[in-house]
């Protein structure tokens, strides 16, 4: 089940059950059991005579054991705990699901085509062959637009650089940091990204160009008109310097679940030898798929064509391991909810049969079976209430921890963890209710006559 929920994880064909990892699981079962069956062994060889004849007297009409309540509340406050983080990432993949990347990612077809670095001696030629490939590509029927990238727009990667305008800023001694990408002409027309001022990437022979978006415009840097100007990285000698031809929207490049920061896109077509190629179709991008092989090895028959997948799945892959965190933690709150409901059930349960005399004697004296109901469900809504309070306490140190793969939701959200608390508090309250009921149907006459 972990594998089938694990997706597309690397190294995912080694995930198997280690006979070390079994042995471990076993025992500490085994010592837990010892562990919890040790104290009531104790509390019964320390008992005197005269006390277990009196707890089995019918004058003895209650008994209390605070430990196995405490216990019962251990368990809604972890449940608690576990509810409030996986509540939280669930609420942050769902504001994930609503955010507008700046780029259209459906029937988007990403693809490598192999090569190698010693074609970068050559770069024209590399160029030449690239810019051929995409000409190709853009002829194919049911192609919309292609383009190059040397990295994947959405999936978390960074190239932060601080650059500087030729000529001059209105601050010289702030930093620009931007983060780069290099990309085709064409990038933004497959992507969808709009262009807000000036013009779109355009390769130059023997010259630079560049297009920056909104969030790089807007700074306190670059007030004036920003078309025109030159960039310049004095501390990478592998950016050169390039003139801004444009500006386009902004775009989560770095990964859906950052906002978008200062970006310059540096046009050029063979940024690598085997760059992304990303390839708008007009119908589902993996029904192209092979069309597009073919078509490929028609211009480029010594070359193979490889990791072909829709720009969606890459985007899904670059969170799997958030997702896994997520159904994971999910699953143990499920599980830890359920061990809540069976201890309040089990010690109210267990409770109400050692009561048996005491809410005989009760009925028998007029109290109606509605009190007795309500009587035992608030001691397992109380110990649940008293529960709740204690899980907030973690949950507000675990939470913490959490902070770091949330997105759009505060680690202490109100609505989260006043949900998780009705949602406990509710199921606590029913598996306190049955037990309660039973005791309520007790027959007083064969209850009192019973020796």
């Amino acid at each position: 089940m972990f594998r089938a929920v694990a997706g597309n994880l690397p190294r995912l064909d080694e995930i198997r059950l280690d006979w070390r990892i079994v042995l471990y699981s076993l025992a500490c079962a085994v010592v837990a059991t010892l562990l919890c069956a040790l104290v009531p062994a104790l509390r019964a060889t320390r008992r005197k005579l005269s006390s277990s004849l009196a707890q089995a007297s019918r004058t003895q009409v209650s008994t209390r054991n605070r430990l196995q309540w405490l216990l019962a509340g251990i368990q809604v406050a972890l449940a608690v705990t576990l509810l409030a983080g996986a509540g939280l990432l669930l609420r942050s993949f769902r504001a994930l699901g609503r955010v507008s990347s700046g780029f259209d990612p459906s029937h988007v077809l990403t693809l490598h085509i192999s090569a190698g670095w010693g074609e970068t001696g050559d770069m024209k030629g590399l160029t030449q062959r690239i810019d051929r490939t995409l000409d190709f590509l853009r002829a194919v029927p049911g192609v919309e637009a292609a383009a190059t990238s040397a990295t994947l727009p959405g999936v978390p990667k960074e190239f932060q650089t601080e650059l500087k305008l030729a000529e001059g800023q209105s601050d010289p001694n702030r930093r620009i940091m931007v983060e780069n990408r290099f990309v085709s002409p064409g990038y933004f027309a497959t992507m969808q990204i709009p262009l807000l001022a000036g013009e779109s990437c355009r390769e130059t022979p023997g010259y630079n160009t560049t297009v920056v978006n909104r969030s790089f415009a807007h700074t306190d840097l670059a007030r004036t008109t920003i078309i025109g100007r030159h960039l310049l990285a004095p501390l990478n000698t592998f950016l050169p310097s390039g003139e801004i031809r444009g500006m386009v929207g902004d775009a989560r490049e770095v990964g859906i679940n950052h906002e978008p920061v200062p970006t310059v896109y540096w046009c050029v077509s063979a940024p690598l030898p085997d760059p992304y190629y990303l390839i708008r179709t007009r119908t589902q991008p993996m029904a192209m798929a092979e069309t597009i092989r073919r078509k490929i090895h028609q211009i480029e028959p010594g070359r193979s064509v490889f990791d072909i997948m829709p720009l969606e799945e890459h985007l899904g892959d670059a969170f799997a391991e958030t997702r896994l965190r997520t159904v994971l933690l999910a699953f143990f709150a499920v599980t830890a909810v359920s061990l809540a409901c069976l201890g309040l059930y089990g010690t109210l349960s267990y409770f109400a049969g050692m009561r048996q005399r005491e809410v005989g004697l009760r009925l028998a004296l007029g109290a109606l079976p509605g009190e007795i109901v309500r009587h035992f469900s608030l001691q397992g809504v109380e110990v649940s209430i008293v529960g709740c309070a204690a899980g907030l306490g973690l949950a507000a140190a675990f939470t913490r921890l959490l902070s770091g793969m949330l997105y759009g939701v505060s680690p202490s959200d109100v609505i989260t963890l006043s949900v998780v608390v009705l949602l406990v508090l509710t199921v606590a309250a029913g598996a306190s209710l049955a037990p309660a009921i039973r005791a309520a149907r007790v027959e007083p006459m064969q209850v009192l006559r019973e020796d």
